[in-house]
């Protein structure tokens, strides 16, 4: 990967393959950071052009639609993209006019071509002269423009919150900056490491701290006694970790790239058990392999597990899910889910619920976690379990956050963390 010395192109650059080649911001960014010379200063300009112009990009996008006078659709792919980053300096940072509609005219000629750049300076000036957006409609489409988010998604939010202040409380937050949260494997690295080292103490945490920095500064980090993980995430596996008993057999059934599979791991080499983590992408399998120091890495697709796997006392379901409840970390989620994509993951989510409880041994805990708020993916999900398993039954949670079902839902307006989701169900006795 080539250096880039310039802060709006190398913005451009991670976009455009965000864009095109469906990357994650939260992987790409930091790898393009590492090979360029930039100062600290241009480092955190770039990140704040990308993640900022991928969270608001909803809303830029009607601005460059009233400015234009071409159609939308008919925008080239890449323009739209130096568009939306002029949008945000004008719209989300404190760049000048004159400095942010310049740059942008530069970039144009760079990234697309000098007869693109007038239309982009023509564009860009349109949408500085425009103050403020009205929007029409219900309050579901009116919170959408507003907030930058897709419908569908703030539907699924006045679902479960069933308030609408909480709902904006919740889309602010997911369009606000957030600092990497790390975690201290237990045995390999500690907080007190991580502290020394630059990284702030999250109060109430076991091993959690916030870095404001490159995490692959930082030794444990680089050494993989430690990670990047949300506390969400930490939460899930320390909430199900609590089950645990002397010389039990443990599977996360979809292991990942490997966070949780990491933690539980780390947990089960000081306090005895089997572990198992298996992932049905074998590129991701390697991952696992190289963040967990204790258990068996396997590779098998969760539905159709071999008989040779054995049987389990405690399974994790870390299930795929729209991951509509990390959008301040993946801000780019919220433009590639769909209802449709909804509607398969769910169908996939039951699938492994049903081929786990086949893998659980008599008294054992199941673990169902998502990323996801949406109550197809959480309650509706465990309900409809429970029903086709009658053989099963909720164990509560027992932490300040679970509902009166006895699970834990996570938000990020309330908990600063993931909007996480987890059920413990035990096979009866």
């Amino acid at each position: 990967m080539r250096g880039i010395d310039n802060p709006r192109v190398l913005a451009f650059e991670v976009l455009a393959e965000v864009e095109f080649k469906e990357q994650y911001s939260n992987l790409l960014l930091p790898k393009y950071l590492a090979a360029s010379p930039l100062s600290k200063s241009d480092k955190a300009m770039a990140t704040e052009l990308v993640y900022g112009t991928l969270r608001m990009k909803g809303l830029y996008d009607q601005y460059i639609r009233i400015a234009s006078d071409r159609k939308f659709e008919d925008i080239d792919p890449k323009a739209l993209i130096v568009l939306q980053m002029g949008t945000h300096q004008l719209k989300g940072m404190r760049t000048p006019i004159h400095a942010a509609i310049y740059e942008s005219v530069e970039l144009a000629k760079k990234v697309v071509g000098r007869s693109t750049a007038s239309f982009v300076n023509a564009v860009l000036r349109r949408v500085s002269e425009r103050k403020t957006l009205e929007w029409e409609g219900d309050l579901i489409s009116t919170l959408a423009g507003e907030h930058s988010h897709p419908e569908w998604i703030v539907s699924s939010y006045l679902d479960s919150l069933k308030d609408e202040y909480l709902v904006k409380k919740l889309l602010e937050s997911n369009n606000h900056p957030t600092k990497p949260t790390l975690i201290a494997w237990p045995g390999l690295s500690s907080k007190d490491e991580l502290i020394d080292a630059g990284a702030t103490d999250l109060d109430g945490s076991v091993n959690a701290v916030a870095f404001d920095g490159n995490p692959g500064e930082l030794a444990a980090v680089r050494e993989r006694r430690a990670g990047v993980q949300d506390y969400g995430s930490q939460i899930v596996v320390e909430e199900f970790f609590k089950s645990h008993e002397e010389n039990l057999r443990w599977l996360d059934l979809c292991a990942g790239p490997g966070g949780k599979a990491a933690y539980l791991s780390a947990l089960l080499a000081k306090h005895g058990g089997e572990f198992v983590a298996n992932e049905v992408s074998e590129p991701r399998a390697k991952l696992v392999n190289q963040v967990v120091k204790f258990g068996t890495i396997t590779n098998f697709d969760g539905r159709k597990l071999p008989e040779s796997i054995g049987s389990f006392d405690r399974i994790l379901i870390d299930a795929p899910c729209t991951g509509i409840g990390a959008l301040r970390r993946r801000p780019e989620v919220r433009w590639r889910r769909n209802v449709q994509d909804l509607k398969q993951l769910v169908a996939l989510q039951s699938e492994l619920l049903d081929s786990a409880s086949g893998r659980l041994n008599s008294n054992g805990i199941l673990a169902y976690a998502t990323c996801s708020p949406h109550q197809a993916e959480t309650t509706f999900q465990i309900k409809g379990f429970l029903k086709r398993h009658p053989e099963f039954e909720v164990m509560p949670i027992n932490h300040q956050r679970a509902d009166k079902d006895g699970f834990l839902q996570l938000w990020t307006h309330l908990d600063g963390c993931d909007a996480m989701f987890l059920a413990l169900l035990r096979m009866k006795g």
